[in-house]
């Protein structure tokens, strides 16, 4: 009963800070013509409801595409028409064809931060309910403190509602296909992640690690009996999946072409804004959109990206286990966001959500991980006025951390999962001391957070460098992405595969 009231309680908190967060304000608010990810949401409510699905992705003269032309598959589609007919009750102004564009009044944030909320409890956060209480490691004290850590990861809160945004949907449908697949329910499993791909394209970051891991899983059964067996229902539901979401667009062949150019526009360039990846961060030396055509563009980060993923994914292919299916999500999703076209300062989030999962195993490396990730989106924030929810949700979050899961006290070599690696390295390294240097490392790195958030919200760059912070704070993210992407890769390329862990499997 006590555990369960710690539950409660702790649901209650997310809730309360996710609220607090939404009395602030959101992106492009009052900045016309364009607004921001707000107005998105609300004009594909009101380009979903008012006009035919067949012109929902097309450029007509009741749809301008360069006006938050809809770019999200199908599933948000009618996501948006779902919230657009609760508005119509409501309010129809809100979504009234043309005349509603660029509505603002504090009714219609109210009812837009709600949908949010709701999206919330219906999807995100009852897996994070499940995930937490009975697959994260540790007593019930623990499993309710990895519950109240990845409630309030300030990340996802301040995207989705301050800046605005419906990432919890595409997320929560991906934690559930990994609660599926933890289940040995492979199929549900298959299912949910079907849906998070066909809410957000973006869920490709996580793509790789289920396909790996089911072959994986397959071929280990026998490709010539259960295996294929299993393997044939696995591409059975993906592809019923697929074509339940997209049915209103399979009679055209034309519909179902121009819904693929909306979701993968190749001509925007290879990043955008100042992101914390390769590209974003090469181009402060060397201009690569202007030294390569979009098409070579296109090929290198496709090869450097496959590079990135592909020894994690061999290794979860050969070796198929839970905790290596984990730890392959966090390796390919944030080798995407490193070396993939066409990236979001946002996207890190997909990256954020398997070390989530991961912060009651390697807390201290997890903690510093979310950090970092919030904080590259600081440049985002700022822009959207959050800067006040920016500081309280990462001190909150760093403070529950360190007191609930003793993150800064795990910091040896064991708890940070490479005592393997250095008892072979101990002969060439014997003052090493890996505890110290990473205690060392993660002070410096909170205080150059620390200083670089005070001097972008408190100091005008000079006229010269209008761009200084912004790419600073890039930069900083990018090497402490490079650094993370380097050790989950080796934890899980130097783990050797349990005979439990194989057993499960099987």
């Amino acid at each position: 009963m006590r555990d369960w009231s710690l539950v409660s309680l702790s649901v209650l908190f997310g809730l309360t800070a996710r609220w607090a967060v939404s009395l602030n304000s959101y992106s492009g608010a009052g900045k016309a013509p364009m607004f921001g990810d707000y107005e998105a949401q609300r004009h594909w409510q009101e380009v979903t409801y008012n006009l035919p699905v067949e012109e929902w992705y097309f450029n007509t003269s009741d749809n301008n595409l360069l006006y938050w032309g809809l770019d999200y598959p199908p599933l948000t589609a009618y996501h948006s028409l779902l919230c657009a007919h609760i508005a119509q009750l409501i309010n129809p102004d809100w979504i009234s064809l043309h005349t509603s564009r660029g509505y603002e009044s504090i009714s219609h944030k109210l009812y837009m931060r709600a949908t949010v909320v709701a999206a919330d409890l219906i999807v995100y956060i009852p897996a994070v309910l499940l995930y937490s209480l009975y697959f994260s490691e540790g007593s019930s004290k623990k499993k309710v403190s990895t519950m109240l850590c990845m409630l309030l990861y300030p990340g996802l809160i301040l995207i989705d509602y301050g800046h605005f945004q419906y990432n919890c949907v595409s997320l929560g449908f991906a934690l559930w296909g990994v609660l599926g697949l933890a289940l040995g329910w492979d199929l549900c499993g298959s299912l949910a992640f079907c849906l998070a791909l066909n809410y957000k394209q973006m869920e490709l970051y996580h793509a790789l690690p289920f396909f790996c891991y089911l072959l994986g899983k397959c071929t280990r059964k026998g490709l010539t009996g259960k295996g294929l067996t299993h393997l044939l229902k696995i591409a059975g539901t993906v592809a019923a999946s697929f074509a339940l979401c997209w049915l209103p667009f399979l009679a055209d062949p034309a519909q179902a072409l121009q819904v693929l150019r909306r979701l993968f526009p190749v001509d925007r360039g290879l990043f955008e804004d100042k992101v914390a990846n390769t590209w974003c961060s090469l181009s402060v030396l060397v201009k690569v959109k202007n030294l390569l055509l979009p098409q070579t563009q296109l090929r290198l980060s496709f090869a450097a990206t496959l590079l990135a993923v592909l020894p994690s994914c061999i290794k979860l292919f050969v070796h198929p286990s839970v905790r290596g299916f984990k730890l392959a999500l966090v390796t390919c999703s944030l080798g995407f966001f490193l070396f993939s076209f066409q990236v979001h300062e946002k996207s890190i989030l997909l990256a954020a959500l398997p070390v989530c999962l991961l912060i009651s195993e390697i807390p201290f490396i997890s903690t510093w991980f979310l950090q970092v990730t919030t904080f590259s989106m600081l440049p985002l924030l700022l822009k959207d006025g959050l800067l006040l929810p920016y500081i309280v949700t990462s001190l909150a979050f760093l403070l529950i951390s360190i007191t609930l899961l003793s993150a800064l006290e795990q910091t040896s070599e064991e708890d940070l999962k490479l005592k393997q690696l250095f008892t072979r390295r101990r002969k060439h390294m014997p003052r090493f001391n890996a505890p110290l240097l990473a205690k060392s490392g993660y002070i410096l790195s909170v205080l150059c957070m620390a200083v670089l958030s005070f001097l972008s919200a408190a100091l005008s760059p000079p006229a010269r460098l209008p761009d200084l912070f912004p790419v600073a704070i890039s930069l900083f993210s990018y090497v402490h992405f490079v650094g993370f992407l380097i050790y989950f890769n080796t934890i899980h390329l130097t783990e050797l595969p349990s005979k439990k862990t194989q057993k499960k499997t099987n």
